[in-house]
């Protein structure tokens, strides 16, 4: 190599950038190619090393070149040459412009990093991680120091020097026979302090143990001791991550002790799994209550016989293998986890229900000391009860609340608080609070009505059990979802006493329990509940009945959940092609299954087929809707993202502008969904290199978003990061550096309790 620093008379060695036991890496330029490259060489030993020492080094260091030029993905480190000049082993590679995760935690004083960085990086590595086993290497040494996160916000896996193929034979015991570490004892599976046969479940587990110190400052077993620290690993349960950081998200720490279980098969079965159960848990929109849809409208019956007379439409088709307790039944309105897609649920069905009684032959009757109403009066009321519930199918709901309210108003001075009409008007006042943002008072009205119905019917009785539902429900909105668990499980239990398992009244209960179970971040156990759900429906009421097919489309949601995507779509386009044929190809659900068949082609990395299946959705989103209906613009948005997935950020661009513009006028722009547009038009002006309207863009994100929900809250956070990232493209670090500091003081302010 000489005194030159030029290696190869390529490679000019420019500044040390970093140094280790092995070697050193120096920044460099490539010559040839006019660009700035890092080059490891390994560091020359001395004539008192041991020579099979030695040798196992020099073994390491090629098999890294090999083993990392093979290696094509944007989460693992190029490798551009390998060679030995001079008799030095050298490794070309790109150079990253970032700082690895434990230089992040110093920077950050031994704090954890902010809840989104972990998410961000968590997605990233395990995405790393699928592709290099999928490849057949397991990195083995998989720790903090390993992983960089680039200037960009991109994370890449480094370091492969003690990785093992799957061809390998007998290179684990030359390591370990030479008394090289295999790995860092912080980071190190059980099976590998064991000196047990290692496989891809090892580097999760490294994986978790990486995790689990980003998200709570120090790793799972911070002991001084190297022995206490291999003891912990191989015999000791790891400390629930939110008993330490209370804010972390259920669904990350469900991953994280997932991945740090002891036994390799206990594990996640790969990283593609982690990968998917990471995205579906940081995309899980807020709980929203699901469509109702009404029966489907089947052909006529034929005509009767000569002189049979017929009182208005004979059964359904199907209707004949239905209890009769079902008829007339529909799902209800509860949650499903892919935020509202369809028109309005009804309001009325199923809700107030056959429970109001009749007033007798005389004429409607009045609690002692108030005067008889008014036949005319009582039906007045009646009437405008019905007309607040057309508003509330039209999705007028602030005009259905007012009227509801108001009816109510009349209703308790005519006939009394505790009168039914009076309670099923304040019922649906509390049903239209909760579609329209005011939980708390939804919440109110709901306990209100249950307390009254409890004490005039009792505990177990439908009516009530159907008020305590809603506060189940209510709960879920306000992310009380232990609680709502809770008053779930004891409605369910209520209602397979009183009614049976297989009731449509116990079993919505139990499809808004599976849902719950997934925000408490128990994908399996929700997964396998809307299973049940699904069969049990399928039995009763038939394969293709609205219900049944609400509960599959829960059981696709559940899949993508648990990162099955394959599967989930399988799932979508079933119901999809059921409620087809059920409801119509132009039905609101039927358009929304549609809507996640292209979200799940999305996650699969099918582009391609997923811009297609949108065009034809918003053909007819628009044709049945318009274009300027939130259904159609989310599909359009859908496409737009997909344009960008296939690198065509020029249209992706011109999409997303042009959505967001239709979402400011209709929606207002301050609206969740006009700044997910705005953001979508930063990201495309930002891959088209324009950041100075990139930062104009995500800035007014940020100060709506900051407006609106303040300047603590998540979304707001991750939108000032956005500036950050901007003003660093720009050169601009310093305004950067501070910004960034500035959002990390602000995501360690603990965050209040949940009313």
């Amino acid at each position: 190599m000489g005194d030159s620093g030029l290696i190869q008379g390529r490679y000019r060695l420019l500044d040390l950038i970093g140094r280790g036991g092995m070697g050193e890496v120096w920044r460099a330029r490539d010559e040839s190619l006019g660009r700035h490259v890092a080059v490891k060489r390994l560091k020359p030993l001395g004539p008192h090393h041991d020579p099979s020492f030695t040798g196992v080094l020099q073994e390491r260091f090629r098999r890294e070149g090999r083993v990392a030029a093979a290696l094509q993905h944007r989460g693992v480190t190029v490798v551009h040459d390998f060679g030995e000049s001079d008799g030095v082993l050298y490794l070309v590679m790109e150079l990253l412009d970032g700082r690895n995760l434990s230089q992040l935690l110093d920077d950050n004083e031994h704090r954890p990093l902010p809840v989104a960085d972990v998410v961000e990086i968590a997605g990233q590595v395990s995405s790393a991680l699928a592709y290099t086993h999928q490849q057949g290497v397991v990195h083995r040494d998989l720790k903090p120091a390993n992983i960089v996160r680039l200037t960009d916000g991109t994370v890449k896996i480094c370091d492969f020097g003690i990785a093992r193929l799957g061809h390998d034979i007998g290179f684990t015991s030359r390591l370990t026979g030479t008394g090289i570490a295999m790995g860092s004892p912080h980071y190190m599976s059980p099976e590998q302090i064991s000196g047990t046969e290692v496989d891809q479940r090892s580097d999760l587990y490294s994986l978790g143990c990486v995790l689990y110190e980003i998200a709570t400052g120090a790793p799972p077993f911070d002991l001084d001791d190297t022995w206490a620290v291999l003891v912990g690993h191989r015999d000791t349960p790891p400390e629930p991550p939110r008993d330490r950081r209370a804010e972390l998200p259920a669904y990350l720490e469900g991953i994280i002790l997932d991945l740090l279980a002891k036994l390799p098969e206990e594990r996640p079965t790969d990283a593609r799994e982690v990968a998917r159960r990471i995205d579906a848990g940081r995309t899980t929109p807020a709980y929203v209550p699901t469509v109702v849809t009404p029966q489907p409208v089947f052909a006529p019956p034929a005509a009767p016989a000569s002189g049979e007379l017929r009182h208005g439409p004979g059964p359904a088709a199907g209707e004949e293998r239905l209890p009769s307790w079902t008829r007339g039944m529909t799902t209800g309105h509860k949650a499903i986890g892919a935020g509202l897609r369809t028109a309005p649920p009804d309001a009325g069905a199923g809700l107030t229900g056959e429970w109001i009684p009749r007033p007798p032959a005389g004429g409607p009757s009045a609690p002692p000391g108030l005067p008889a109403p008014s036949p005319q009066a009582v039906a007045a009321l009646a009437g405008r009860h019905d007309v607040a519930l057309s508003l509330g199918r039209l999705g007028r709901w602030a005009e259905a609340g007012e009227v509801h309210r108001a009816v109510a108003g009349e209703r308790e001075r005519l006939l009394g608080p505790d009168h039914p009409d009076t309670l099923s008007s304040r019922y649906e006042l509390a049903f239209t609070l909760s579609r329209t943002g005011h939980a708390d008072d939804a919440l109110r009205e709901y306990t209100h009505v249950a307390a009254a119905r409890e004490r005039l019917l009792g505990t177990e009785h439908a009516d009530t059990l159907a008020a305590r539902q809603e506060i189940a429900y209510v709960l879920g909105q306000s992310d009380r979802h232990f609680e709502a668990h809770q008053v779930y499980t004891s409605v369910l239990a209520a209602r397979e006493r009183a009614m049976g398992p297989d009731h449509p009244d116990t079993l919505r209960c139990r499809h808004n329990l599976a849902f719950n179970l997934s925000r408490l971040g128990r994908p399996d156990d929700s997964y396998r509940m809307a299973c049940e759900v699904a069969a049990a429906r399928a039995r009763v009421l038939g394969p293709e009945h609205p219900d049944t097919l609400v509960t599959r489309y829960e059981v696709a949601y559940a899949l993508g959940q648990l990162g099955r995507w394959a599967q989930a779509l399988e799932t979508y386009r079933e119901v999809a092609e059921a409620r087809a044929r059920a409801l119509g190809p132009d039905h609101a659900d039927t358009l929304a299954a549609r809507y996640e068949v292209g979200i799940s082609l999305g996650r699969l990395g099918h582009s391609a087929q997923a811009l297609m299946l949108y065009r034809g959705l918003i053909d007819d989103r628009t044709r049945v809707h318009g274009p300027a209906h939130p259904e159609t613009l989310r599909a359009r948005h859908g496409l737009g993202v997909n344009l960008g997935r296939l690198g065509r950020w020029e249209e992706a661009l011109a999409e997303s502008r042009d959505v967001c513009a239709i979402r400011e006028r209709v929606l207002g722009p301050d609206h969740p969904d006009t700044l997910i547009s705005r953001r979508e038009v930063a990201v495309g002006l930002g891959w088209l290199s324009r950041w100075s309207d990139a930062l104009a863009e995500y800035r007014r994100v940020a100060a709506a978003r900051e407006r609106v929900l303040g300047p603590e809250h998540p979304d707001t956070l991750a939108s000032r990061n956005d500036e950050a990232h901007c003003l660093e493209q720009l050169g601009r670090g310093a305004e950067a550096v501070e910004l960034y500091r500035r959002v990390a003081v602000l995501r360690q302010q603990p965050t209040p309790d949940a009313p």
